[in-house]
């Protein structure tokens, strides 16, 4: 029997005609998947949860399937390090590394099997992609499409190609209607992202729910949490901007619902990279569509603050992230399989601050993605760079290479401290450079940061400590090991920003329970930064007039500071120099 909230959103899309056939029809799909009600899921989170993110074929080894070297990696490398890894679309796929699926219920068998994908599953909580704005032009439904199949005459859209489109929100500068041949003539379809990747009609209603299979069978297969890939452009209305309309949150409001009966404990993830404003909308009331969303303003503010070592635009934007209720939280990152979109921080950034971020891409070796605007002008919207490169100049004379290292560290620390769930690349936490052989081989501008990896040589380098590999590695997942044992890093816990001027990024984080708090500073700054501090004035740190000396614990650098009665002491940070001092 479909629920009420349920056969609403079935009326809302579709009308109350067709609704009673479409509710039978869903009904009999989740009885088909009646879940174990006790496998292990992550609930909601808490301080030691960490995303992973990685493609399934990023670690490899000569004669083995990338996702058992990937097993082998994760078990060795990062068990008690990461609860939840992302692997990247890891289906049978025709283009864009992944995301142009052409099975959505095969394991590429390049990458390996499902069984594979268990037994990563058995050591930790995984996530899958749901790529549900578009397929490949090589799968069966598109293939069924062409050659005149019923079944699928309207999985997608079609357009007379002088259709008026200018409202469309176009997040590329490539044709939004493409022309294919089918049995019945040429068709233009609609084509959000390139010729390969055609378009779902969601107006029909078995496209929706050949979707809701497909998210089940996710969960049947392991994952915990399910990324609704470019969920903004799921629903078309001409005349409209075809993004943040109300059908798209209807349809996720339907997944959370079904997911709610069937797997409640299973998270959703929307990728929606926009403004802070839309980007908090797939939310919902806070409890009925994603519980995590992207804090997509975040990698170009923290590159743009260390690259510039001023941290006001870091300070103003970092007050305004406020929980949004007690079931959802933001992805904090730095970098992805994507390059660093730059979008959402256009209306942030003063106009020159935001050219110099994509000048700087430039003279480090990167690339940058442009897009049209309504006026058909070429803007960037996205920076293809690795970000240790992003912040370090690859190409500059006497490099230091320690400080590099601590600048990236840096970063890594602010989004590992901030109100949410802590996401990393895997380049990342391996310390990465530029792949530019990557752009040689595939053409394509992200390849840049999508390097693979020979699992041999990767251990061989992880284990010279004079590495870069190394030194970021043991690093980063020493500040992990500290994150997790501390209930002040709950993604709910309070966040509250400390103002020490421009050249300081400071943020305190305090227990859920009010019992304990982390304040974290950071250096932003290539000068060593002298700080008076006042512990008696700070929020819940009150003392009296006892002659007790009060003592702090840089977790961190495992130090004791030690504090005059009144509260107050002195600390040197060093260029890009942070700690972590729990009071």
């Amino acid at each position: 029997m479909i629920s009420e909230k349920i056969m609403d959103k079935i009326k809302l899309l579709y009308g109350p005609t067709k609704a009673e056939d479409i509710a039978k029809s869903l009904g009999a799909l989740m009885k088909k998947y009646e879940l174990s009600k006790d496998f292990q899921s992550p609930g909601f989170l808490d301080e030691r949860d960490i995303f992973l993110i990685t493609y399934a074929d990023t670690i490899q080894q000569k004669g083995v399937e990338p996702l058992k070297s990937l097993y082998q990696f994760a078990k060795s490398r990062l068990k008690d390090i990461i609860s939840i890894i992302h692997i990247l679309p890891f289906f049978p796929y025709s283009s864009d590394d992944g995301f142009s699926v052409i099975d959505y219920r095969q394991v590429n068998p390049h990458h390996g099997n499902w069984e594979h994908i268990r037994r990563l599953g058995n050591e930790f909580f995984l996530c899958f992609d749901l790529v549900i704005n578009h397929v490949s032009s090589q799968s069966h439904y598109f293939k069924g499409f062409i050659n005149g199949d019923q079944k699928y005459k309207d999985f997608f859209i079609v357009l007379d190609p002088h259709s008026d489109t200018n409202s469309v929100v176009r997040p590329r500068s490539l044709p939004l209607l493409h022309k294919y041949t089918t049995n019945d003539g040429d068709k233009w379809c609609w084509t959000t992202f390139s010729d390969d990747q055609i378009d779902f009609n969601f107006k029909c209603p078995d496209v929706l729910l050949e979707m809701l299979d497909i998210l089940l069978f996710y969960v049947s297969k392991g994952a915990r949490l399910i990324r609704l890939d470019a969920i903004a452009y799921l629903w078309k209305e001409l005349g409209t901007s075809c993004v943040h309309l109300p059908q798209i949150y209807a349809v996720i409001e339907l997944m959370r619902a079904v997911l709610d009966e069937l797997a409640p404990e299973v998270l959703l993830l929307s990728e929606t990279n926009f403004p802070h404003k839309d980007n908090i909308s797939y939310f919902g009331s806070g409890n009925n569509m994603a519980q995590i969303v992207y804090n997509f303003p975040m990698p170009p503010l923290i590159l743009h603050t260390l690259n510039t070592g001023n941290s006001y635009h870091l300070n103003s934007w970092a007050k305004s992230i406020k929980p949004f209720s007690d079931r959802t939280t933001f992805l904090n990152f730095t970098a992805s399989h994507d390059g660093i979109g730059v979008r959402p921080a256009a209306d942030i950034l003063s106009k020159n601050e935001f050219n110099e971020l994509v000048k700087n891409t430039v003279k480090h070796g990167g690339k940058v993605s442009y897009k049209n605007d309504q006026g058909g002008n070429p803007i960037p919207y996205e920076l293809n760079i690795n970000y240790y490169d992003a912040l370090n100049n690859p190409n500059a004379e006497n490099i230091d290479e320690q400080l590099n290292i601590q600048k990236f560290l840096a970063s890594q620390s602010i989004s590992l401290i901030f109100q949410g769930l802590p996401a990393i690349y895997i380049h990342s936490i391996a310390g990465s450079r530029n792949w530019i052989y990557g752009i040689e081989i595939s053409g394509q501008a992200r390849s840049i940061n999508r390097e693979k990896l020979d699992l041999d040589v990767l251990e061989q380098q992880l284990a010279d400590k004079e590495s870069r590999r190394n030194i970021i590695y043991n690093q980063y997942t020493d500040m992990i090991k500290k994150r997790r044992k501390e209930p002040a890093f709950h993604p709910l816990a309070e966040q509250t920003i400390i103002e020490m001027g421009d050249a300081i990024f400071a943020l305190k984080r305090t227990s859920r329970d009010n019992r304990e708090s982390i304040l974290a500073i950071h250096n932003v700054t290539n000068k060593s930064q002298t700080l008076h501090l006042d512990i008696s004035k700070s929020k819940g740190n009150q003392r009296d007039n006892r002659k007790t000396k009060v003592v702090i614990n840089d977790i961190l650098n495992e130090n004791v500071i030690k504090i005059s009665k009144q509260g107050a002491f002195f600390l040197e940070l060093k260029p890009y120099q942070f700690v972590w001092l729990k009071t």
